[in-house]
């Protein structure tokens, strides 16, 4: 071979070898990067060209999919009763993506999924279309009906688990938005996306169950109580606490803690005191107590985990490292001590289980489109906050909270309910109106099948007029009662 046709040769070769180099970095390196890109719709219109599964609560199907006249989409998802299922399924949409449920389980819900391999060959073979698998939840459709109904036209969200098994048994949050508003790609749907726009209005889209944190109020004091009871600072609850009437914050000028009213609260029990709310009480347990101690007993119970997935991704409650005066006050439930509603329905779930912390979860199990189960979500212990001795002793006290205390807006005929009233400060100087909450549990023979949380975020109520026992209690009473009738 003369010298030119071996260098044209030798060219060629080298951009033959280019070329493979190239293909197989497309095929290997930016394939996902491909996929997922913004302006790549092939995936989009090859996701909508089949119905996807569903998303399944007591045995019915939540979602579905109908037929569009779109020549890119041929089919769109559907919601039943979307507005108060959303905080549960989140959103699929053709131009929009999706959030919750509906994006963290897409590839089970779109057929995707490397474990429906055998039914998509199956499907292949026989000439079938590809199909979506189903997510099974955990949710009670009674028990989400209540809180959703009970929250009404408040601003609001519920959490309620099984404390037995950390199912998660309703989540609603109010002002809610219907997912199918959003689920296709005319102009209706852009104008739908414009107004339930995150950073407008009332947020209808923000899930204020998992995603909103607030101050916990006089809640927070089951965490305190138990931090006492954990660390020996008492050991009886009907012990006289070393609580003098009026309790200054430590390190400053003689600044008195309050009470809310003319209530028993000089050197009260841990019982009395959580019966009437004590905040001089426990705002000096926690100062005895101390930041750390605090901070560590908080955690057990979950606060400052920025990883609780249920599977959707809760926000992080906070107990924060503070000054002794801050201190005091986040014991009560204030200062910079934040939760969402799922944290504080996880306090109760621990202590009506006796001290063990369930890990929360919402998806029971995954199954193929011929009903096959492919993943089965197993209870699992999350962590121990308190003792089972300790726990009885708290449910003691907020049982008598529920019978003699500020929660008995909270009692259920024949069934034994502990709970937790909590009205927090709001706003600079505390000028806008107070959050309401309310904490509980119910108890039977067969262990306590519902905790709950609940938080009124907003309402018409006067201001004088709004307290947990009155807003957030119904609602919470409500919600155990869906829960205990479908126990029977």
């Amino acid at each position: 071979m003369n010298k030119p046709l071996r260098r044209i040769a030798i060219f060629c070769g080298l951009l033959v070898l280019a070329l493979l180099v190239r293909d197989n970095w497309v095929q290997f390196v930016q394939a996902d990067e491909l996929k997922n890109h913004k302006h790549n719709r092939r995936v989009t219109i090859a996701t909508y060209s089949k119905p996807r599964g569903d998303i399944i609560v007591d045995g019915q199907r939540i979602t579905g999919s109908t037929k569009t006249d779109s020549l890119d989409f041929k089919y769109k998802r559907t919601y039943k009763d979307g507005p108060m299922w959303a905080p549960v399924t989140g959103f699929a949409s053709q131009v929009y993506d999706g959030r919750g449920i509906e994006k963290l389980e897409d590839k089970i819900l779109t057929g995707e999924d490397d474990r429906l391999f055998f039914n998509r060959t199956i499907d292949m073979i026989t000439g079938k279309g590809k199909k979506g698998g189903d997510v099974v939840t955990t949710l009670n459709t009674k028990a989400q009906e209540a809180a959703f109904k009970g929250l009404g036209k408040n601003k609001g969200a519920v959490a309620a688990l099984d404390p037995r098994t950390g199912k998660i048994l309703a989540l609603a949050s109010t002002p809610s938005f219907d997912p199918s508003v959003i689920a296709g790609s005319g102009k209706k749907d852009e104008e739908m996306w414009k107004k339930l726009s995150p950073d407008t209005g009332d947020k209808p889209m923000l899930n204020r169950a998992l995603q909103e944190t607030y101050p916990p109020g006089s809640t927070f004091k089951l965490v305190t109580a138990s931090a006492a009871l954990e660390n020996g600072l008492y050991s009886s609850i009907d012990e006289p606490t070393k609580s003098p009437l009026p309790y200054y914050l430590p390190d400053t000028n003689k600044q008195p803690l309050p009470n809310e009213g003319n209530i028993p609260c000089e050197n009260a029990t841990m019982k009395v005191a959580l019966q009437y709310s004590c905040n001089t009480v426990f705002g000096k347990i926690s100062a005895d107590l101390g930041n750390a101690t605090m901070k560590k007993e908080a955690e057990k119970f979950g606060f400052n985990d920025d990883k609780v997935d249920t599977p959707t991704r809760a926000a992080e409650s906070k107990y924060p490292k503070d000054n002794r005066p801050q201190n005091a006050m986040a014991g009560i439930g204030q200062a910079s001590t934040t939760a969402s509603p799922l944290q504080m329905a996880m306090v109760t779930a621990a202590i009506a289980n006796n001290g063990k912390l369930m890990q929360p979860y919402m998806v029971d199990k995954l199954r193929a489109p011929n009903l096959n189960v492919i993943e089965q979500t197993e209870p699992k212990e999350r962590s121990r906050p308190l003792s089972s001795a300790n726990a009885q002793k708290l449910q003691e006290m907020m049982e008598n909270v529920v019978e003699e205390g500020t929660g008995k807006a909270g009692k259920i005929p024949g069934v034994t309910v502990g709970g937790k009233t909590g009205t927090a400060q709001h706003g600079e100087n505390n000028k806008a109106n107070p959050y309401a909450w309310f904490v509980s549990y119910a108890k039977t023979d067969k262990g306590s099948p519902v905790a709950v949380a609940c938080v009124i975020e907003s309402s018409d109520t006067l201001r004088d007029d709004i307290a947990g026992g009155k807003l957030a209690a119904p609602v919470a009473k409500a919600v155990m009662e869906a829960v205990l009738k479908t126990e029977k």
